[in-house]
């Protein structure tokens, strides 16, 4: 298939309903799963992040996230079923974020904690994003 077909077979809802779902994941992540840990490890402390600009961040994030699900969605194509949809969801993100995210971690010098943090959520919100894409 080309790129302009891939494009054209987009299903738009899915795609929305894939980028909201990295939210739904992030917010439990960087909630009360790990967002202490993630705190520590990172140097922030709650008057640090009361400082951003939550519009900002929500809004680029967002857009990031219809970004990352369009990508997806046209990478595993019009005839996705929920399996392959959660495997290319989660061989994206542990094959190709996670893998990026430890090399530039490795020349950061950051802890491997900080990168199994962040790498975990990467791996979890694509194969979220994976399965509802492939379901659709």
């Amino acid at each position: 298939m080309d790129l302009a077909t891939a494009f054209q077979n987009i299903n738009w809802l899915s795609v929305i309903v894939a980028a909201i779902s990295s939210f739904m994941v992030g917010g439990l992540w960087y909630g009360p799963l790990f967002g202490r840990a993630w705190m520590t490890e990172f140097g922030f402390n709650e008057a640090d992040l009361a400082k951003r600009n939550m519009p900002r961040v929500f809004g680029l994030s967002l857009l990031l996230a219809l970004v990352a699900a369009i990508i997806l969605e046209m990478f595993i194509g019009v005839d996705a079923d929920l399996a392959f949809g959660a495997s290319a969801g989660f061989f994206a993100g542990f094959g190709w974020v996670a893998t990026m995210l430890g090399i530039l971690y490795l020349f950061e010098n950051r802890s491997p904690k900080a990168f199994l943090i962040n790498a975990g959520y990467c791996i979890v919100a694509l194969t979220v994003m994976g399965v509802v894409l492939g379901s659709w």
